[in-house]
């Protein structure tokens, strides 16, 4: 009876740190949300505030302003996290497979390989001398496609992860007739799921927020990545607050201050997290399962 009253205590006292722990996460999220809706000119005045006095719908306004290009954008970073984080997985998955089998005599030469490119990097000017001259990828959707598509720090996982499945799975599928592509796609994936969840939410969430190959490879609005045209949306308003305000006269700088600038952040925020957010519930079974990769086993 004295256990289970126990029990009863240790469990209220762990849902409640864990309720404030997770209040305590969302609260900058909620700061947000209520940023991107409050005016401009309350923002200057008294900062950020859960309570604000004064409502806009401005930011989101501006933002949505053209509804074609960010639909567009929308498309090509959608495509771009779905086509590569499908293909980035299977890369990662069979590359991995391959250096955790013991019967591959080169697997420790080609670990280092792939280890030693983490310590060295050519630079950004041989980078973009490749990838502009050599593969003549600019204003190509292979250039944002590529660079992240793989990720040695992925390998790694993925390997340490498959390192703990029994060696008798892969000899007992061979007596069968089984190939090694048979073996890996009937065998060893089914039993990688959640390491191929964690590493999934990692190459997707890279492909939803890059806009660093953007900003170096595209010059055609048409290729534009989702951050990057809102990266630009903000450049444009902060140059245009500035005209402004050197221009001078009550008339420009009250347009200045009203314009959204702080605000429109907040809500670019919102637009860019929302559908990123709604994927997570789907793998977060397989994403708990995930993140305890290379925990000690009692």
């Amino acid at each position: 009876m004295k256990k289970s009253k126990d029990i009863k205590a240790f469990n209220i006292l762990s849902y409640t740190l864990i309720g404030l722990v997770a209040l305590i996460c969302l609260i900058p999220f909620l700061m947000v949300v209520v940023g991107s809706f409050t005016a401009e000119k309350e923002i200057i005045a008294n900062g950020f505030s859960f309570f604000p006095k004064e409502l806009s719908l401005e930011a989101y306004k501006t933002a949505l302003k053209e509804p074609m290009a960010i639909l567009r954008a929308y498309g090509v970073t959608a495509s771009l996290t779905v086509i590569g984080t499908a293909i980035g997985l299977f890369i990662v998955a069979m590359t991995a497979y391959v250096l955790q089998r013991k019967d591959f005599k080169w697997r420790n030469k080609v670990s280092f390989f792939f280890y030693f490119t983490t310590l060295f990097s050519g630079g950004l000017v041989p980078w973009y001398i490749l990838m502009v001259k050599y593969l003549g990828l600019k204003d190509s959707y292979l250039s944002l496609l590529l660079p992240p598509l793989l990720s040695v720090f992925n390998i790694i996982i993925m390997k340490s992860y498959m390192s703990g499945i029994p060696q008798a799975l892969t000899e007992s599928a061979k007596i069968d007739g089984a190939g090694d592509f048979t073996i890996f796609m009937k065998v060893i994936l089914p039993l990688v799921k959640p390491a191929l969840a964690t590493i999934g939410m990692f190459i997707a969430l890279g492909y939803w927020n890059d806009w660093y190959n953007s900003m170096l490879f595209i010059n055609n609005e048409n290729l534009y990545s989702l951050q990057y045209y809102l990266y630009k949306i903000v450049n444009n308003i902060e140059a245009y607050k500035t005209i402004l305000a050197q221009a001078g006269g009550g008339t420009s700088l009250g347009s200045a201050i009203s314009m959204p600038s702080e605000s429109l952040k907040m809500a670019l925020t919102i637009i860019v997290t929302g559908p990123i957010i709604l994927v997570y519930p789907f793998i977060q079974k397989y994403f708990v399962s995930g993140v305890t990769i290379g925990a000690v086993k009692g």
